[in-house]
């Protein structure tokens, strides 16, 4: 009872604060956590922040560096936190013989962070912190390299406490091939969109208990796409947009021009950005709908030089060009195409619409390999809605 007591309390003042707030921002969780450690003589800005005059490097700096990271919140830290405290509070009460529906649960909500003892937090940060860089590195696997290319940055939060539990076995192929196929059943599911606590402190024991040989979590369960949510993906604002985006990447997608596999050093000297592969000024033309042309079907990473060649021109004008520049025969042209799982013909023919349906095919086939189930081939009563990840980034236009 006491310790409702004292979560209705910590509740309740922070709506107070909230209402007298004159500012008319909303006080968050790390705010008023900094106030109840504040009573213990621990300074959470300055362990989060850094402080120069105190001599306190922070953790914030130290995980920004890590580029796909800088949008990461010291609310995200904290939810990390209070998975592996409720976790590790989990694991003890097992142990020590309590059945599973009286042993502490697992939870990040923000009721579990505002109850966050100091003692746990210092317990669990640098572990926190671990995980976080673990991740960066994973999605660093996946050729995800900015945070305004990351699907969710709400699926980080489990991603890194998954990878601390694990410890150094997440670098064992077999273990990270597991985790990667929840990674981008959650991304292309679209499951992590919206108020996903509940979902976050469900994956991680699950993920967990999968790899050591229990059951599919329910997030691998519950994941599907439909082969015409393909139609609908045409800006970033889209988590699958980026997703499969960043999955061609990473299976070998190389610049049209340079036919340099798209990595870290290639994404940034050479400004990969994604871009329609039959212009959409030249589509107009044609009186091809902007529902197809705009689609992901239509769209390839290329670089800013490449894309200024292309231009509006029909495909087949191009190719030519791009070939003539950069010296190279048709057929390592055609090998380039197909990294991207373009038909090069069907390019060449300038021929819209046979290429826009062999390239559904192909992208539903790479899709169906990261989830490890088949792609739906119609839609679902509920198709999934495209949120805007806090992503308002305009529609990619070629130059």
């Amino acid at each position: 009872m006491g310790n409702n007591n004292q979560t209705t309390s910590k509740e309740a003042v922070c709506q107070v604060f909230e209402k007298v707030n004159t500012g008319g921002v909303s006080l968050t969780a790390f705010e008023l956590l900094t106030a109840t450690y504040a009573a213990d003589n621990f300074n959470l800005r300055d362990d989060w922040f850094g402080n120069q005059e105190r001599k306190v490097a922070g953790r914030e700096p130290r995980l920004h560096q890590k580029r796909v990271l800088q949008r990461l919140a010291n609310t995200d830290f904290l939810q990390v936190v209070a998975l592996l405290y409720t976790i590790a509070r989990r694991e003890a009460d097992l142990t020590n013989g309590l059945k599973p529906e009286q042993a502490a649960a697992v939870s990040c909500k923000r009721v579990t962070i505002l109850n966050l003892p100091l003692s746990g937090y210092c317990q669990w940060a640098d572990a926190a912190v671990e995980g976080f860089e673990r991740a960066a590195r994973f999605l660093f696997q996946q050729n995800i390299f900015s945070p305004w290319d990351l699907p969710y940055q709400t699926q980080v939060i489990p991603l890194a406490a998954i990878l601390i539990n694990l410890g150094k076995r997440w670098e064992d192929d077999g273990i990270r091939r597991k985790v990667a196929l929840w990674f981008w059943c959650g991304v292309f599911g679209e499951l992590y969109g919206g108020g996903v606590e509940s979902r976050f402190a469900r994956d991680v024991p699950e993920v967990l208990a999968w790899i050591d040989g229990g059951p599919e979590p329910q997030t691998v369960i519950d994941a599907n796409f439909s082969r015409t949510r393909l139609l609908t993906l045409r800006t970033r604002n889209s988590a699958a947009y980026k997703g499969l985006h960043a999955l061609l990447m990473r299976d070998g997608a190389q610049d049209f021009r340079t036919g340099v596999p798209i990595d870290e050093a290639s994404f940034w000297d050479e400004r990969i950005d994604i871009h329609h592969i039959f212009p959409q000024t030249w589509c107009v033309k044609q009186g091809i709908t902007s529902q197809r042309y705009n689609s992901i079907v239509n769209k390839a990473a290329v670089s800013a030089r490449t894309n200024r060649i292309i231009g509006g021109q029909a495909p087949s004008a191009y190719l030519q060009r791009i070939q003539d520049q950069a010296g190279i025969d048709a057929e390592r042209m055609d090998q380039i195409l197909g990294t991207h799982v373009i038909d090069p013909e069907r390019l060449r023919d300038d021929h819209f619409e046979g290429f826009f349906a062999a390239r559904e095919e192909a992208l539903v086939t790479r899709i169906a390999a990261a989830m490890g189930k088949a792609v739906l081939q119609q839609a679902s009563e509920q198709e999934p809605v495209t949120e805007s990840n806090g992503d308002d980034s305009s529609e990619e236009n070629e130059a």
